[in-house]
């Protein structure tokens, strides 16, 4: 009996020991993932040629269906015609205006509702009553098109840019305020328990603990409230049209349908696309990888 007790201690002994051993070798492996940077040529060919390739191949499809006049070219322009239009553009020393007079816009108008957005999202999140009261209406906001808010923010404020914030910030702020509303929702209540012992309470706690601790679901809402500021200053632009307003590319998309100039109209689709692709790739894709990367999420970049 004593030496059946005595094999059994031996081998939990033996089995503690393979799993402490087991354990420290996992410890061991994350410490020795590297976290360096993907040379250049690999970011290029993993990341920069694939869309290459896919647009590619949408103006190839392009070309080949207009070659092949499986449709009148009053419904699909040549490649050629829509090169011509931003050729003129170019020349005529349009083209950076209109696109900076959008981007400014839309830029401007996302910083404000991301300042009204934060706070306001903090403010749902943590109060059990201004959640109960505003939280099914940010909801409701959020899935209201953007194109809504047009016509009442045209008689509150005219034809000016007050209008276009208007209309930017009633679209984009309810995505800003959910998705940092989502974010805080999903921090362990461990973290909030830790804060607390540590002393970090009320604004302290919300800058130290709370917000890094939700910045996933808020970037995430940062993106969608991009998208939602960009929508809604082109419908403001296509629908509001005003000398006093500039050219933008809503305007220039309208002013391509008020000409039946189709070669235009998809100059400006085009140009509307790339400048969203754009701002989503040269800002909040490497904000994001840098915070995948700081929490141990994103091995190479």
């Amino acid at each position: 009996m004593a030496s059946t007790d005595t094999t059994t201690k031996a081998g939990s002994a033996t089995t503690a020991r393979d799993d402490l051993a087991g354990l420290e070798a996992g410890l061991d492996a994350l410490d020795a993932v590297q976290t360096h940077r993907t040379p250049v040529r690999e970011v290029l060919v993993k990341k920069v040629l694939p869309p290459f390739l896919a647009v590619g191949l949408v103006l190839l499809v392009w070309q080949l269906l207009v070659a092949a006049k499986v449709t009148d070219e009053t419904k699909l322009p040549a490649l050629s015609a829509v090169w011509d239009s931003l050729a003129d553009m170019w020349l005529g020393g349009t083209l950076l205006e209109v696109i900076w007079t959008s981007v400014s816009r839309g830029l401007l108008g996302f910083l404000l509702a991301l300042a009204i957005g934060t706070p306001l999202g903090l403010l749902v999140a943590r109060v059990k009553f201004v959640r109960a009261a505003i939280g099914p209406i940010l909801q409701g906001l959020q899935s209201l098109p953007s194109v809504a808010w047009v016509p009442p923010a045209v008689l509150w404020f005219g034809l000016n840019d007050a209008m276009m914030y208007t209309v930017i910030l009633l679209g984009a702020v309810p995505s800003i305020a959910n998705g940092l509303v989502s974010g805080i929702d999903q921090v362990p209540p461990l973290f909030l328990r830790a804060g607390r012992t540590l002393g970090a309470t009320g604004l302290r706690g919300a800058r130290h603990v709370v917000m890094p601790a939700a910045l996933p679901g808020y970037l995430a809402g940062l993106k969608q409230g991009w998208a939602f500021s960009w929508r809604s200053l082109m419908a403001a632009e296509i629908i509001a049209s005003s000398p006093d307003l500039g050219l933008g590319l809503g305007q220039l998309l309208e002013n391509g349908r008020n000409n039946i100039d189709l070669p235009g109209v998809f100059l400006a689709i085009i140009l509307i696309l790339v400048v969203g692709i754009a701002i989503d790739l040269l800002i909040f894709s490497p904000v994001e990888r840098w915070v995948l990367r700081s929490r141990g999420l994103l091995v190479k970049s």
